[in-house]
This record gives structure tokens, sequence and C-alpha cells, in this order.
């Protein structure tokens, strides 16, 4: 097992044993910060995750941006590549179980949006099992948001608990592309 993949094993037990009402007042403090950021109060489209397991909850931000008239965006992974497609939603009602479990919109063409006609101000909510004080991040594997930040042309923004942030830099590749800010549930890191 590689170094990346110990240090995922770890992450996820230490996810797990926070238990599911600590990751919940948790992750209603980092959703309270994500509503106060002044990024989020200017962006029109918000791309995010559609949280799964353990990881940051999402859905009460997606809640409070469609009550702002602000546009939600969430991926569906392509089959057979490390490409994901984002689809603008207004409810949770049609979403369908995708190739890895998570929860995607439908493959409808009229609700595609092109991640990269972003504006400079609209964000995107990044997950990950951990985040380091630069921005780089250990995700899962997939390499998903690796050709996703690249091509993204507004803020990126992780949402890490401080239980998993790391006090040490994170192992890199190139590809890897910091967020410039990680919200937990003490505030932005």
């Amino acid at each position: 097992m590689g170094a990346k993949d110990e240090l995922r094993k770890e992450l996820k037990e230490l996810r797990e044993k926070l238990g599911a009402e600590e990751r919940g007042r948790i992750d209603a403090a980092i959703a309270g910060h994500v509503k106060n950021l002044p990024q989020y109060a200017v962006a029109s489209h918000v791309f995010t995750y559609l949280s799964v397991g353990d990881e940051v909850d999402t859905r009460e931000i997606i809640r409070d941006a469609w009550s702002q008239g602000k546009t939600v965006a969430v991926p569906r992974c392509v089959p057979g590549t490390r490409t994901m497609e984002w689809h603008v939603i207004e409810g949770f009602d049609n979403l369908e179980p995708g190739s890895f479990g998570i929860e995607e919109p439908p493959a409808d063409p009229g609700t595609l949006i092109d991640p990269a006609s972003a504006g400079p101000l609209d964000i995107a909510l990044v997950p990950a099992l951990s985040f380091d004080a630069h921005g780089f991040r250990l995700g899962y594997g997939g390499g998903f948001y690796d050709v996703f930040l690249p091509t993204f042309a507004g803020i990126p923004i992780g949402l890490c608990r401080n239980a998993q942030m790391s006090s040490v830099p994170l192992p890199t590749d190139i590809t890897d592309v910091p967020v410039p800010f990680v919200v937990t549930e003490t505030g932005v890191a």
C-alpha cells in the first residue's frame, strides 16, 4: 500500500470515529461559515459536490444557495474517465445512483453547465479527506478534482473538519492544484 493510500485509510478511520452527531454539529458550523463568506455572498453559481457518507455535508449550503436564487451545479462522473460533467439542479428528488454509488443528476443535456465558463466570482466547494496549510488536498484517489480544478475559472473552496486538517504538507503530484482557502468548523484556515 502506498503512502497516500495508507494516509487515506487513516483519515477515513479518523473521520468515522468522530461519530454522526459530532460530524453533524461540525458540518452545521462549516455551512454557517461558508454562508458568511464574502465570496459566497457574491457568487451567482455554486459548483458543489453532493456529500455522501461521512463527508462534510453540503445539503444545507445547497438549500441556502437556492433560497438566494443562486444556480447550483453538481457533478456527474463520466465512466471510464477522470472527468465530471456538471449539471444544474433545482432539487434533490431527481438524483440517481452514479458509478461510485454517489447520487448524481441525470445525464440531461439541458442542465449541463461548463465550469470553464464560470465567472471569476463563482465558487466551487471541494471535498477531500484532508487539506494542508497550503491548500493542497488528499482526495479519494480518483483524480476527478485534479482534472476539474485547473479548468475552473472561479474560486475553489475546500471543506474540511479541523480533525482532518494536516499539520504537515501533504504528498503532492505535479497535477495537484491547491485551493486558496479551506473552511473548517472554526472558520477559514
